[in-house]
């Protein structure tokens, strides 16, 4: 399995009335952290872009259980549970400064050619640098 760790600190734009994390930014967190994580891994979604794959996302799932609040830094642990497919799924746990879970969740996105959207399989680059960590 595949695993990374990205740090975000909470933004005072990214807080409702309560001083909260509101709920749709956990959204970007995780976008945030699906990123980073493959950049860690020596992939860049830039180029597979420009390479003509895009990953839309297909499913958000996320499980709220403590408020993250304004100025923390939260640590946002992101793993790849299994080698992709046609689909790819990312799970998500963020973390406090305490290290309490305060959400957990996931996401599923898919591989398609820019040119028309339709599935394909996801880079070979992208396999090679994710094999490793399944074998």
């Amino acid at each position: 399995m595949f695993q990374a760790e990205t740090q975000v600190r909470v933004r005072y734009a990214e807080t409702d009335q309560m001083a909260y994390v509101y709920y749709g930014n956990y959204a970007m967190y995780f976008e945030v952290a699906r990123v980073e994580a493959l950049r860690a891994a020596g992939f860049s979604y830039k180029q597979m872009e420009e390479d003509g794959v895009i990953m839309p996302v297909l499913e958000l799932h996320t499980q709220f259980i403590k408020p993250g609040k304004y100025d923390e830094l939260l640590t946002i642990k992101t793993s790849i549970p299994e080698l992709p497919g046609i689909r790819i799924r990312f799970e998500y746990e963020v973390l406090n400064e305490a290290h309490e879970i305060l959400t957990k969740g996931w996401t599923t996105l898919t591989f398609l050619k820019k040119e028309n959207h339709r599935p394909c399989r996801p880079p070979q680059y992208l396999l090679d640098l994710l094999r490793p960590y399944f074998d």
